[in-house]
């Protein structure tokens, strides 16, 4: 009989062959992450609403229907967190936001129907910045989320609380999305995969919105749902459940005839044209362990894989006014105005901050510009090479309750200017993916960014299985379980 340690380590394809094998039952993994929840919590606050209550009678439902010979998907009786900016039928879905303390969505997000009908358990929803408005994880509702690999420090956003609980064994997949790296950021800073496929391969349906409220959206031409996982693989067959069109979101594309998340992760890199950069050409300051560790990653590429890398980059002038002038484009200026002067000092300041700001129709139209202009660098670059490598973030994780750092390698920068090597990914759509490249001297993880062409998920997630396969991390766990006992 597995104990609650072994199954709290699996990840989740092998839970879900053991549970399908009944050598393991739903009702055991569950009761088994809720006693991880329970160990967890008091130290990360990953979770701001658990639901165990559901998660038990969710599984006991996959547990009766095993029993009977009925069929079951392919994720039946694995544990996952949904994202508190992901609606859930019933369940509040608060967003950070204490407008939102008390909202209950009447439908499910798609992504989570999808998830339920594969026979995946709901644990709860976790914590995020207030609507996702920040890569770092507090808000003036919950608890801020800690990092597993040291509570001082943050363990990203806007997917704060998704990234913590997987890093730390609170369930082995979690859903995040993505409107500026926000799956990708807590993959890095938390030693965990996480990545935001090509734009319209996973619907965005319906975001949050209540009539008692005014009317806060998603960014929708810049966010993508995706999974947070231990492992590529996980990542992939959470992919095979979620993506896939739907007529509630009129961008999502098609899957090619024939394709198979999973098997898009068989095969080798050799011959591929590899570009890198550590610093976008100047403009991206980056931490010099980051620097070292990317640049070691990057070699594995070389060496390992064998392909042929190059230092380069696309050539575009820095996108970071354009892409906060396409959030506000993307933003119910109105109506989160209103909420602000609801809220005042309830709301968090950098947020009230950029909403009482005087935001011009120029600058709106300018953001379409870069936006158009970062797209167009990008589809001619990736004419001449196959996969792109950065880091994931300019820094390693800093501490709880600030945005971000003002001086990165001995230069003056913005407060959220530690995320250039995410957001033009947003900008152009394309796939990008964050793995674990390493760890620093004082046992923060590094993320490594691939970055695929136009709809080139299959090969982002073959360089991905291959780099893990290279450079394996699914069995480093952060030293807070150990101190625990756990």
């Amino acid at each position: 009989m597995a104990s609650v340690n072994e199954i709290c380590r699996m990840d989740a394809i092998s839970l879900a062959a053991e549970i399908r094998a009944k050598r393991l039952s739903p009702v055991e993994v569950v009761e088994a992450a809720l006693e991880r929840m329970e160990q967890l919590e008091p130290h990360l606050h990953a979770f701001c609403t658990p639901t165990p209550e559901v998660a038990r009678e969710q599984a006991a439902a996959i547990e009766s229907a095993i029993a009977s010979g009925k069929p079951v998907g392919p994720l039946a009786g694995v544990p996952y967190g949904c994202k508190d900016l992901i609606c859930t039928q019933g369940i509040k879905t608060v967003s950070g936001s204490l407008a939102y303390a008390e909202f209950v969505p009447d439908e499910d997000d798609v992504v989570v129907e999808r998830l339920r009908e594969a026979g995946a358990v709901l644990l709860g929803k976790t914590n995020v910045p207030e609507f996702g408005y920040s890569g770092a994880g507090h808000n003036s509702v919950f608890p801020a989320t800690r990092n597993p690999w040291n509570t001082d420090r943050t363990a990203g956003g806007s997917s704060v609380g998704s990234g913590a609980a997987v890093a730390s064994g609170m369930g082995p997949i979690a859903l995040g999305s993505d409107g500026g790296g926000s799956i990708r950021i807590p993959a890095s800073f938390s030693g965990l995969y996480g990545m935001k496929a090509s734009m319209g391969r996973v619907p965005l349906y319906p975001g949050v919105k209540d009539e008692r409220y005014p009317g806060v959206s998603s960014w929708e031409a810049l966010e993508h749902i995706g999974p947070i996982t231990r492992t590529v693989a996980d990542a992939a067959l959470m992919l095979s459940v979620i993506a896939g069109p739907d007529d509630r979101d009129t961008r999502t594309v098609p899957i090619e005839a024939g394709f198979d998340w999973l098997e898009s992760l068989e095969g080798d890199l050799q011959g591929l044209r590899v570009a890198y950069t550590l610093d976008w050409g100047g403009y991206a300051a980056t931490d010099p362990r980051v620097r070292e560790i990317i640049t070691e990653a990057v070699g594995v590429f070389e060496r390992d894989l064998c392909c042929v890398v190059e230092e380069a980059r696309p050539g575009w002038e820095n996108p970071y006014d354009g892409f906060w002038g396409m959030v506000i484009r993307e933003t119910d200026l109105r109506g989160m105005r209103v909420l602000a002067a609801q809220l005042g000092d309830g709301m968090t300041p950098h947020l009230r901050e950029v909403l009482e700001a005087e935001w011009t129709a120029e600058q709106l139209t300018d953001a379409t510009m870069v936006r158009k202009a970062v797209s167009n660098k990008m589809w001619r670059f990736m004419r001449e090479y196959d996969l792109l490598l950065t880091p994931t973030l300019a820094v390693p994780a800093f501490e709880v309750g600030i945005q971000g750092p003002t001086e990165i390698d001995g230069r003056e920068v913005d407060q959220f200017e530690w995320l250039h090597f995410t957001y033009p990914m947003n900008l152009t759509g394309q796939p990008a993916a964050s793995i674990p490249a390493g760890w620093t001297d004082d046992g923060l993880p590094v993320g490594l960014q691939i970055v695929g062409p136009h709809l080139g998920d299959a090969l982002v997630l073959r360089a991905s299985a291959c780099f893990e396969a290279a450079r394996p991390w699914q069995d480093r766990w952060p030293p807070l379980l150990d101190s625990l006992g756990l």
